[in-house]
């Protein structure tokens, strides 16, 4: 399953951040024609939140507040 999420929410903490993502979704509405993409996202996952602690050096500070992202879940 893929999910499309925004980053809604940064928390820093030291040493780490923590990021809260929500499913992406419009105030205003889509186009009929189906031409948004977050459209199809928003149809079958309307509702979703996760949050998430990163700790790696690397990551922090590099994740910014609106930005969009697909989520991918595989069962391992």
């Amino acid at each position: 399953m893929r999910a499309k999420m925004k980053l809604t929410k940064i928390i820093q903490y030291e040493p780490y951040e923590e990021l809260t993502f929500s499913a992406v979704s419009r105030s205003n509405g889509y186009p009929e024609d189906g031409s948004d993409e977050d459209n199809t996202f928003a149809k079958w996952t309307p509702s979703a939140t996760f949050t998430m602690a990163i700790t790696n050096p690397a990551l922090v500070g590099t994740f910014k507040v609106g930005q969009t992202y697909y989520v991918d879940f595989t069962l391992i």
